[in-house]
């Protein structure tokens, strides 16, 4: 199999994130009135982030309505802009970016996609010059589609910018179970799970991606099991 497009999460997969989505989820869900713990609210990494508060706040006994939902996403942005703009834990993540460049030159396009809105996600791309080092092709985010995750219309819309026509040519790496829901429901022909963010071993293995790997440093060798030109 030849892959023309790998597709990858951000927070807990390609950038080191520490808990800070979570810890700042909470802290905006307080804000309402609304007091959830952080592994409640891990559970829901990789979900478009209006549709994990709408989830917490019902599981609350709070209003869910969309003028709230909206008034704790916008504090959630807010957070989350000046956390990942400044915090020194905000990093790529190991491996991340000599996997981006291995890649590349095999002719792998690379492109991220997120639960987070765009300005978030464009705030790490920004920070951490991938586009402007040639790292990444393409990159969008939930809220600029009509469905985030684990629906797949965020891959497809990465895969006509990228001029990529068959899913079998693609794999989606992440670390929750709506990662791997999202790469089966878009057809990837490589679902690949990492342990680096939210969830654990266990937890992916539960959700049957085609692959668990503990970093990005070994996605090179999984990927020649199914194409030994990218030996080369």
């Amino acid at each position: 199999m030849t892959f023309e497009l790998a597709v990858f999460d951000m927070a807990g997969t390609t950038v080191h994130d520490p808990d800070l989505v979570a810890l700042a989820l909470r802290e905006a869900l307080a804000q309402a009135g609304c007091h959830a713990d952080v592994p409640e609210l891990r559970a829901l990494m990789g979900y478009t982030k209006p549709a994990a508060i709408r989830t917490v706040l019902a599981a609350h006994d709070l209003p869910a309505d969309d003028a709230l939902v909206a008034r704790v996403h916008e504090d959630f942005v807010q957070r989350m802009l000046d956390c990942y703009r400044t915090h020194e834990a905000v990093r790529p993540m190991a491996g991340a970016e000599d996997t981006f460049v291995w890649l590349r030159q095999r002719g792998i396009k690379v492109a991220l996609n997120t639960a987070f809105s765009q300005d978030i996600a464009e705030c790490l791309i920004e920070r951490f010059g991938w586009r402007e080092r040639g790292l990444i092709d393409a990159a969008t985010s939930a809220d600029q589609v009509a469905h985030g995750r684990p629906a797949p219309d965020m891959i497809r819309a990465l895969m006509a910018e990228c001029g990529v026509t068959d899913a079998a040519r693609v794999f989606k790496v992440g670390d929750t179970e709506v990662d791997i829901r999202e790469g089966r429901a878009a057809a990837c022909e490589l679902v690949v799970a990492v342990t680096t963010g939210a969830y654990s071993r266990a937890e992916l293995l539960t959700h049957k991606p085609d692959a668990v790997l503990d970093g990005l440093h070994e996605l090179p060798a999984l990927l020649v099991r199914y194409d030994q030109s990218l030996v080369a």
